[in-house]
């Protein structure tokens, strides 16, 4: 267990921290992982592809999160010293809506059902192509895209709105 945390927490905690939005809730997902891991003992499922489980693994602790709690607007220091780096090339008013639409964008994908949600994440937080997220998760790369466009076409109903708003 120990060299699989070595060989794999960085991506791990690079998937929840894209999800999450915080460094923090990355931690918690990381370590959320490795616990039920040593607990259960049974690593079998690990053993033909352990990166694509965790990466699913990672996914689905960062969702479950963000589904169970009601997340507050604060914001961690070491992400506000982030932040700061960040922004020195765009102005307050435009961070903010930003950030807004990043938030959007992450409650919107926690509200797709387990299988998009997943296949969302992989594509655009990940960057996998439609045939590799097909191999991981056990599918016809067609039925990957079937679900991506029709996740793509929810969350631009759900956000379109607050798009035409603040992105003319």
């Amino acid at each position: 267990l120990e060299t699989l945390f070595r060989a794999h927490h960085d991506r791990v905690f690079r998937t929840a921290h894209r999800i999450t939005g915080s460094a923090a809730d990355a931690e918690d997902v990381l370590q959320t992982i490795f616990l039920r891991l040593l607990k259960s003992q049974n690593t079998l499922d690990l053993l033909p592809n352990p990166e694509a489980y965790l990466s699913r693994a990672a996914i689905n602790a960062s969702l479950d999160l963000m589904r169970g709690r009601t997340r507050s607007k604060s914001v961690g220091l070491e992400d506000a010293d982030a932040g700061a780096i960040e922004s020195t090339t765009k102005n307050p008013e435009a961070e903010h809506v930003d950030r807004e639409l990043q938030e959007l964008i992450r409650e919107a994908v926690a509200r797709l059902g387990t299988t998009a949600a997943d296949m969302f994440v992989l594509r655009y937080y990940e960057g996998y192509e439609n045939h590799e997220i097909a191999k991981l998760l056990g599918t016809s790369h067609l039925v990957v895209g079937v679900v991506l466009h029709r996740a793509r076409t929810k969350l631009r109903k759900e956000i379109g709105h607050y798009l035409e708003q603040h992105h003319k």
